[in-house]
């Protein structure tokens, strides 16, 4: 029998893959990013209340909540190129013209947020053909499901290896996975892990861009290489530092939604506007994953480096004893003042 979090697995498999889901036995929905299949065409769409809201489709209640779904009907059927064109907002410039459009009630609302929210774990556009036909297999999933996938007592101790880094030869990297989860969070640890005194910790979320590329769009590789440095002095002091390297690129959006959202930046909007206009919530971080990968290593009260007093709230709400709140400001570049800038005013960062 297929557990409820193999079955969520599946369905981000399949999403990824092109293939057809059916949540909670109501909806059969294949995505419109990675569709596949001859002749494959619907009447209706599921896609997000920010989409609905540029297709003037969604009022301003609904817009609240960006990544909310809404069931939309086309005069003619959408084929799996027309789909592609209406999912993508960093399209619209080549593809203006789209619709007329009828929104319609869903009968079903839980089943359809969640597969929104299957969308943004499989790093897809949040848009779906609904009951397309040809079907084909489909995989099904439950709402109830999402909760298994995503509990955090999954999450355990891989593996873990002593690490010199160029920041510190004194540290040691932890390897943390879940059952049926492909990402592999890591902890790197530095100096000599000691009860009676708060290490300084920073949860740094995966950014292939800035880390690996060195971006200057954004502040992610300065500060992770800051935060090494800073828990290095910290250990030189007869203190100890804690960097969680969580797998939650862009927010947890993924790669491919935040290369999107880079191209809307260009267009003019700024980082909230651009996630939202994809359909996609601002702040997508699993922070409960954090906290469980502090209980796993047995720390206790930390002193955070953070800018974001919100993180602090969340790391709290997960049951972390966040001692201090240790500012973490790196100077801004010409490519990311804007960023910055939204940061501080869009989503309360102290900067």
């Amino acid at each position: 029998m297929t557990s409820p979090a193999r079955r969520v697995a599946l369905a981000i498999d399949a999403l990824r893959h092109g293939w057809p889901i059916r949540v909670d036995d109501s909806l059969t929905l294949l995505p419109a990013e990675t569709g596949l299949g001859d002749g494959v065409s619907s009447t209706r769409m599921l896609i997000s209340a920010a989409r609905a809201v540029t297709l003037k489709l969604a009022n301003q209640r609904d817009a609240a909540v960006p990544e909310a779904p809404v069931l939309i009907r086309g005069a003619d059927p959408f084929d799996l190129a027309a789909a592609r064109a209406l999912a993508d907002p960093a399209l619209d410039l080549a593809v203006p013209l789209k619709g007329p459009f009828l929104a319609e009630a869903i009968a079903n609302p839980a089943a359809a947020e969640a597969a929104m929210a299957l969308a943004r774990l499989a790093g897809i556009l949040p848009a779906f053909l609904v009951d397309p036909a040809p079907a084909g297999e489909v995989q099904a999933v439950q709402v109830a499901d999402l909760a298994d996938w995503a509990d955090t007592a999954r999450l355990g101790v891989a593996s873990r290896a002593r690490l010199p880094v160029a920041a510190a030869e004194d540290a040691e990297i932890v390897a943390f996975r879940a059952l049926d989860d492909l990402r592999e969070h890591v902890a790197l640890v530095i100096g000599q892990q000691r009860s009676d005194r708060a290490p300084l910790v920073r949860l740094h979320s995966e950014c292939l861009t800035g880390d690996i590329l060195g971006s200057l769009k954004c502040d992610c590789g300065p500060q992770l290489d800051a935060a090494l440095r800073a828990m290095a002095d910290e250990a030189a002091q007869g203190g100890w530092g804690v960097l969680l390297y969580l797998r939650q690129e862009g927010r947890g959006i993924g790669l491919i939604n935040k290369l999107r959202a880079y191209q809307l930046q260009d267009q003019g909007f700024d980082t909230v506007d651009a996630n939202n206009r994809l359909g996609l919530p601002t702040e997508a971080r699993d922070f409960p994953v954090a906290a469980r990968m502090l209980d796993l290593l047995g720390v206790g009260p930390i002193r955070l480096m953070t800018n974001n007093p919100a993180k602090v709230a969340a790391l709290t709400a997960a049951g972390v004893r966040v001692a201090e709140r240790v500012p973490h400001q790196l100077p801004p570049n010409p490519h990311n003042a804007r960023y910055l800038d939204t940061k501080r005013d869009r989503t309360g960062h102290l900067l």
